[in-house]
């Protein structure tokens, strides 16, 4: 066990970095493909696209990983949950073209977002098949075809937005991110056939893909739980550009300057600092079924030590780049990004990041740990309180609120993850002494 869970750590860890270099390719491209008010306008509509991705998945990575980590099932996990998603998926679809317009003019007050949020819709069915057969290779600890299907995803999104994207702005900026969205189509279908192909030789009958109600249940109780968190997180994700427009615009911002400077943090400043992640991402997508796994058979210690382990490691990946983002973020956002603007962010933001980094271990041992409930109730609480302060700060110091309210809401859902799990599992110094 110990053997498969360094294997998978370093499987995903070196995975994660090739990915994480072909998306700062691609955004070097994106960037200057529809220039800073098309990534403005990209980053009003993320929002409502990591909303319904949280819907149109239902973490089912998860939930599937963790069953089939248990030992219960296997491939017939998958194949019996394919036919009901992509229905609820099509469902999502057609609510979401319908919502479109409301979305766009009422909520974002930005016309231009339209088409972009329509887009998102078709993208639906494919990230949820997508999911659900990660989710089989997460809890079997296959990380390998995670790893190529990840990669050349990337690869055709690459070519797309070179190939596609650049010649689409000639027809205006609204086009131009449509066809951003709409590329996740092939790059998520490349992805699928890939993953396919990795799954065992057997062969698959129509005959398999039937519901099964005992399947359903048990992947619905762990997915409630962990889509509650990641729900919470969305929603408040969503609410964020309409809550910061909704004031600047009543304190006098100009909408193109608002447009702007959320463009600037949330396609600039917060992605550069989210590059260490990769590292905690491969650490807690290793972690999850090895949680599951141990605690089923009783060992606690051993599940402990790997907590701390994937802890000490992405606070150490963590703090190294904290320092080069502290150093030299002028360098860094003109190489990636062709541009100098959010250096000043980059600075200030940087080591409180260092919070958001061990997050991720954190969440995915409260979920192999059936502690998903505890998780979702943190992130609930610091949504709330994210909200609040973005409302309140927002109104006195402009888009500084956004940021103060994000690196609260970090520090209040980290801290709250730490005490819950020290409460349960008791963690000490001694502990600490054996890793």
């Amino acid at each position: 066990m110990k053997n498969e869970f360094i294997k998978s750590t370093l499987i995903l860890v070196v995975g994660g970095a090739i990915t994480k270099l072909m998306a700062m390719i691609i955004k070097i491209f994106l960037t200057r493909s529809i220039g800073d008010d098309g990534i403005g306008l990209y980053m009003l509509i993320m929002p409502t696209f990591n909303l319904f991705i949280t819907l149109c998945t239902m973490s089912l990575p998860t939930s599937i990983s963790k069953v089939i980590a248990e030992g219960k099932r296997g491939k017939n996990v998958i194949l019996s949950l394919i036919p009901i998603s992509l229905i609820y998926n099509f469902i999502l679809m057609i609510i979401l073209i319908l919502l479109s317009p409301f979305i766009a003019n009422n909520l974002l007050k930005n016309p231009d977002t339209f088409l972009g949020i329509m887009g998102i819709a078709f993208t639906l069915p494919f990230i949820c098949l997508s999911s659900i057969l990660k989710g089989y290779f997460y809890g079997k600890e296959r990380m390998m075809p995670f790893v190529i299907s990840n990669i050349v995803e990337q690869i055709i999104r690459l070519l797309l937005i070179v190939s596609v994207v650049s010649k689409l702005i000639v027809y205006g900026t609204k086009i131009a991110v449509l066809g951003v969205v709409l590329i996740n189509i092939l790059s998520e279908l490349s992805s699928i056939i890939i993953l396919i192909i990795f799954l065992p030789n057997k062969k698959i009958k129509l005959s398999d893909f039937k519901f099964d109600n005992t399947i359903f249940k048990d992947i619905l109780n762990i997915s409630l739980n962990a889509t509650g968190s990641r729900f919470i997180g969305s929603i408040s994700y969503f609410l964020e550009p309409i809550i910061l427009t909704f004031i600047l615009l009543r304190c006098g911002y100009d909408n193109s300057y608002i447009t702007q400077e959320y463009g600037i943090i949330m396609g600039y400043v917060f992605p550069l600092l989210l590059i260490p992640s990769f590292f905690s991402m491969a650490i807690s997508t290793s972690l999850l079924p090895v949680v599951s796994n141990s605690l089923a058979r009783g060992k606690k210690e051993y599940t402990k030590r790997k907590l701390w382990q994937a802890i000490i490691i992405s606070l150490g990946v963590g703090i190294s780049f904290t320092i080069i983002f502290m150093l030299i973020p002028d360098i860094l956002l003109k190489f990636i990004y062709n541009t100098n603007l959010g250096t000043n962010y980059v600075r200030v933001i940087a080591p409180f990041f260092l919070m958001h980094y061990i997050q991720g271990p954190l969440t995915a041992y409260m979920q192999g740990a059936n502690m998903a409930k505890e998780a979702m109730m943190g992130t609930l609480w610091g949504m709330i309180i994210k909200n609040i302060l973005l409302v309140i700060l927002s109104t006195f110091i402009g888009i500084w609120g956004l940021i103060i309210a994000s690196l609260i809401n970090i520090f209040f859902v980290t801290i709250h993850h730490i005490y819950r799990v020290r409460e349960l599992f008791n963690i000490s110094k001694e502990d600490v002494k054996t890793l």
